[in-house]
């Protein structure tokens, strides 16, 4: 856990801007989930993001230090040059941009990430746009580097503010197509399964033991194969690889998932229908606009190379 006072320095100014300085090389949207899911404490007591400082304040961190306070390598910081074509942007207004973010980017630079991520192409798509008022443009929501879809990015601190509610409050609606393994006995499904908390640390699974978390995610079967199902899932929670751990819980992994997954199953949809990643695609994202509340729906269609999986694998409707 980290510990830091405030000081005079920092007197009236807002906590999320605060973290910014302190832990420079967290991603601002993670800096803004420890916050939400009250990992960030002020005096004790929970904090919100834009609550201004005093100079007595203390701001207590639960995480991991090493990784909270590790120094990404120069080398690794080098920023390669960028296509700015591979960057597909379904919607951009003065608050927010919504992109369809292939598989295999990631979401934030860091230590290990290799190739062009979403801040960095959004950035250098919105030029000298990016940073408004201290604030760079940034996800405002998780999606995971091997899966596809929709994707949120606040460009006004405000609206990472706002989209921290909605998903906190599970406001917003998500769906996403997978494809799973086997045959599914049934046209749709709840699994209803608490899973560990992902970020937990050590030293809090040895004062109170794994803490587990409620999870739901509903499914209903799109197209069945003959090893292989394909279908809809929406999450009522947002756990860190809530899909993926699910239907591996229940017997049903997603095809390509390299952490959760069959691995030999894996390597035989490789081969025999060549996929190259995780089949798991954000679909569907529908959620309330920062400005005025209106109602935003945001739509990807499933990857080429999904679709020429699906017909691999015989899967129709």
């Amino acid at each position: 856990m980290l510990e830091f006072k405030a000081g005079p320095d920092f007197a009236n100014v807002r906590l999320d801007k605060f973290l910014r300085k302190r832990l420079s090389n967290v991603p601002v949207s993670h800096l803004f989930k420890m916050i939400r899911t009250k990992k960030v404490r002020v005096n004790g007591r929970r904090a919100q993001p834009e609550q201004l400082l005093q100079p007595d304040d203390v701001i207590t961190v639960r995480g991991d230090e090493k990784q909270l306070t590790a120094v990404i390598p120069e080398a690794e910081r080098t920023q390669p040059a960028l296509d700015l074509t591979q960057l597909k942007v379904l919607h951009e207004d003065d608050w927010l941009m919504v992109i369809d973010k292939p598989s295999g980017m990631a979401a934030h630079p860091g230590s290990g990430i290799h190739g062009g991520t979403v801040v960095e192409y959004v950035r250098a798509y919105l030029g000298n746009k990016a940073v408004r008022n201290d604030f760079g443009a940034s996800p405002a929501h998780r999606l995971d580097r091997d899966t596809s879809g929709v994707l949120i990015v606040a460009k006004r601190r405000p609206a990472m503010v706002h989209f921290t509610e909605v998903f906190t409050h599970h406001r917003a609606k998500k769906k996403y197509v997978a494809l799973v393994k086997g045959k599914m006995n049934k046209p749709s499904g709840v699994i209803d399964l608490p899973l560990a908390e992902h970020q937990q640390t050590a030293l809090s699974k040895a004062r109170r033991g794994v803490n587990m978390q409620q999870a739901v995610t509903r499914w209903r079967l799109l197209a069945q194969g003959q090893g292989a199902a394909y279908v809809e899932c929406l999450i009522e929670t947002g756990r860190t690889h809530q899909i993926r751990r699910h239907f591996a819980a229940v017997g049903h992994p997603l095809v390509g998932d390299k952490k959760h997954g069959d691995f030999e199953f894996n390597r035989e949809a490789k081969a025999r229908w060549k996929l190259d990643r995780l089949f798991l695609h954000a679909a569907y994202l529908e959620f309330p606009h920062p400005e005025d509340g209106r109602r935003m729906v945001m739509e990807s269609k499933l990857p080429a190379e999904l679709s020429e999986v699906l017909r691999a694998a015989g899967v129709t409707k």
